[in-house]
């Protein structure tokens, strides 16, 4: 970067451009008045899509007033504004650096796979550009929103000195960061370097009779706003050829290692370099490298 030169951050999330943890991010980063800063979210909350993108039809880009920032909201997932946002097809000006965030609780072991946030710096990975994901362990009645703004200014110094390597040029090209902010942040412990775990919510399925069942309109189906619609949305639940089923919260694997969830749990700032590919345990790869040669030698299914 040539001397006097303002660094560029791009800003995404899954949580929607209008959610309290992008706006806290964005008035923390702009606050420095160091940045140019540019926002590229969603314009609906896209949690746990993953790395989806939008292939077969066009996206659209609305201008959204923010406060120091030129923003857009997006029809988009996270993976598609982080795309859009580096292409120069929305913003003359590639960004030195890629924020996906804050969201709103953690993304730790394999929720990583579910997590859109994540998805929205990977995609900046995956196109050669330094990138950070950020979530907060948002807890009902202990969180509040101010905790956004906490979270925001506890990640200004990793932020900085990213783009300090960037502008040396020593910043690692083959991984990005995931943060993962414990629920007390006023009192956190510090930043905590940290690996993926393997811990996730176990989900099942329960069948619901309505579509609004448990006071929230199942993501995968839609209420019209036309009341005779809405009636028979909901009788047509009831036959058979039409069942609803909706994902609940069964349980919990944890890990106890030392990984990302514990050391959030205990109070730190956790920072997880991650990549994109993801290898198999050495003992899978050893099974198969003795498995795979028999495999030819055994009868297939059309022989049998």
């Amino acid at each position: 970067m040539e001397r006097g030169y303002v660094p560029t951050i791009l800003v995404t999330n899954d949580d929607g451009i209008d959610a309290p943890g992008l706006r806290a991010l964005v008035r923390a980063i702009v606050s420095t008045d160091r940045y140019n800063v540019q926002v590229c979210a969603p314009d609906s909350e896209k949690s746990a899509v993953s790395h989806g993108i939008t292939w077969r039809h066009p996206v659209s880009a609305k201008r959204i007033d923010i406060d120091g920032a030129t923003a857009f909201a997006v029809s988009g997932t996270p993976a598609d504004c982080t795309s859009l946002g580096i292409s120069q097809a929305l913003f003359p000006i590639i960004a030195d650096l890629v924020v996906s965030g804050i969201n709103m609780g953690s993304n730790c072991g394999y929720h990583i796979v579910y997590s859109g946030t994540v998805a929205g710096a990977r995609e900046a990975f995956f196109n050669g550009l330094p990138s950070v994901s950020i979530s907060y362990d948002w807890v009902g009645g202990k969180s509040n929103i101010n905790d956004y703004t906490l979270a925001a200014e506890a990640c200004l110094p990793i932020i900085s000195a990213i783009l300090a390597e960037v502008r040396n040029q020593t910043y690692p090209q083959r991984c990005f960061l995931n943060i993962d902010l414990p629920t007390d942040v006023a009192n956190h412990k510090g930043y905590k370097l940290t690996k993926q775990g393997k811990g996730i919510f176990m989900m099942g399925w329960k069948q619901v009779t309505s579509n609004m069942e448990g006071g929230k309109m199942l993501s995968t189906m839609t209420m019209e706003a036309n009341s005779e619609e809405s009636a028979e949305t909901e009788s047509s639940s009831l036959l058979p050829e039409h069942l609803l089923f909706k994902r609940e919260v069964r349980g919990a694997l944890i890990d106890d290692d030392d990984t990302d969830h514990k050391f959030l749990l205990e109070g730190y700032i956790t920072v997880t370099p991650l990549a994109a590919l993801s290898p198999a345990d050495k003992d899978c790869h050893a099974f198969f490298q003795d498995w795979l040669p028999s495999v030819a030698g055994r009868p297939s299914l059309s022989a049998l």
